[in-house]
């Protein structure tokens, strides 16, 4: 029988995600560390979040530093030799194609007319951007625009699963179904405390679930399979 959502978590929603941001920061989640890197710079904040997929924030962080001393715009990005710019993001997750990708997107902006690091402000002009799929303009949207947009990633769509506030099979399922129980206020703080839990608590294969401060509120879903898949490989 499928479980009902788990209403006593999404009432204090607003809760939760003041308490997993606390809670990371004591934990210096990697997230905190790339937003102070990227600051409010739309461009920086774009290539950063386009660069992290299937990647440790740490890693993408260190490629992003590279890359900008030695290109910071557009179009100096869209003038380098693409083996040049692969070497420069050696380390990030499919760092080939991310470079075909990001070499791309500079090229447009540059044609656009859109020097200087300016990136589009709104969800449509993003995802014609190579590269940029809804996640990644979300939270260009979100943290470069202020706008009341929600990225779901791994994290996002894992401990929302996890914590019983939603049952989705995808993440675009994920966004859709959160948007509907997330006061809009809350939206945009979702992402950042959600990715830095991730990281620091709710991990996905050992959640430290003792020591969580949401375990109370929280149905676990998944974990027992988790532990149990564990102890089947030590039995071997």
């Amino acid at each position: 029988m499928r479980q009902k959502p788990n209403v006593a978590a999404i009432r204090r929603i607003g809760w939760i995600i003041g308490r997993m941001r606390r809670e990371a920061l004591m934990h210096h989640a990697a997230v905190f560390r790339a937003e102070a890197s990227t600051g409010m710079a739309p461009f920086k904040i774009l290539v950063f979040t386009m660069l992290s997929s299937r990647t440790k924030d740490d890693t993408t962080l260190g490629a992003v530093e590279r890359l900008f001393r030695v290109a910071s715009t557009p179009e100096k990005i869209a003038a380098m030799p693409l083996k040049k710019l692969e070497r420069t993001l050696y380390g990030v997750g499919f760092y080939h194609v991310k470079a075909r990708h990001l070499s791309a997107l500079c090229r447009t902006i540059s044609r656009n007319g859109r020097g200087g690091g300016k990136v589009p402000d709104n969800l449509e002009g993003l995802l014609e951007l190579p590269g940029v799929g809804r996640k990644t303009a979300n939270i260009v949207l979100a943290r470069a625009f202020g706008k009341n947009t929600l990225g779901v990633d791994v994290h996002v769509h894992r401990i929302s699963n996890r914590l019983g506030i939603v049952r989705t099979k995808k993440p675009e399922e994920t966004e859709k179904a959160l948007m509907k129980v997330v006061p809009l206020r809350l939206v945009r703080r979702l992402n950042r405390s959600f990715v830095a839990f991730g990281q620091t608590v709710c991990l996905p294969r050992n959640p430290k679930c003792p020591v969580c401060p949401i375990n109370n509120v929280c149905q676990k879903v998944g974990v027992y399979q988790i532990i149990s898949s564990k102890s089947r490989s030590g039995t071997r």
